[in-house]
């Protein structure tokens, strides 16, 4: 049932680390209850574009179960996929965690690390993998975060929202909405990949940030993406509109990590 995100960039040691808590976990099962450990990765030749993203976020939504434990063994170097698959976690009403793998070097077929921030609801509970390869795993730590605390509270969708929790997936409709038009205004205005798109943020406190064209984007496209950010923000109702501005920030980064 659990969900456990590695973090980490390349060569930091996240495949040997998964195997190490996949044995720790499936070998503390007792034999009436045993509890299978599904390791999840981005496979031979992913770079790490938005198409293999999509399909170990697919991939970790399909395995996720009521007894059994999903170890996501990928760099999850953007908070944005993180917290995506945070979303998943919550929907399934099951506990999770993200282990952190220190070391290892960028590659430029890999977006930066964003390092987890153990403030952030989606970063926590956070781990710290040893940095030399011999020391083990602080495994009951991980333990207690798996099975002792109780899952998150089931999605409220069937329940009635307040008035501001309607407001504030309203307001974010419409800013998503405009981040879509400027990107599509600015393409007719002949902006062209490589050049950087400035957009106003509803909410943000510098006023403006820019996105990186790195090619011709599709209104169908934008339309499809931005449905699907949405989706995974009404996961949470209610949170008011001082979650605006992190998630308009948010919305740019999923466009980035799968329009690449």
């Amino acid at each position: 049932m659990p969900l456990v995100v590695l973090c980490g960039l390349p060569g930091s040691g996240k495949t040997r680390r998964a195997e190490e808590l996949r044995a720790a976990l499936v070998s503390e099962g007792e034999a009436s209850e045993q509890r299978r450990v599904f390791v999840v990765s981005e496979g031979e030749g992913g770079k790490g574009n938005g198409e293999a993203r999509s399909a170990l976020r697919a991939e970790t939504e399909r395995l996720l179960s009521r007894r059994d434990v999903v170890v996501v063994d990928a760099g999850c170097e953007l908070k944005s996929f993180r917290y995506e698959l945070f979303c998943l976690s919550k929907q399934a009403a099951t506990p999770h965690c993200v282990l952190l793998c220190p070391g290892g070097a960028p590659r430029p077929d890999r977006p930066p690390l964003e390092e987890p921030d153990a403030n952030s609801r989606w970063d926590r509970p956070l781990f710290v993998a040893p940095a030399e390869p011999s020391e083990t795993l602080p495994l009951p730590e991980i333990r207690a975060a798996l099975f002792q605390r109780r899952p998150p509270a089931p999605n409220r969708s069937t329940r009635a929202e307040p008035l501001q929790a309607a407001d504030f997936l309203h307001r974010l409709d419409r800013l998503t909405q405009d981040v879509v038009a400027a990107l599509m205004e600015a393409q007719r205005k002949g902006a062209r990949p490589g050049e950087v798109v400035p957009l106003a943020l509803q909410g943000e406190g510098s006023g403006t940030q820019g996105w990186l064209l790195r090619r011709p984007v599709t209104l169908a496209e934008l339309s499809r993406l931005r449905r699907q950010f949405l989706s995974y923000a009404k996961m949470h109702p209610g949170e008011g509109e001082g979650e605006l501005p992190r998630l308009g920030s948010m919305f740019l980064q999923y466009l980035t990590q799968n329009l690449q």
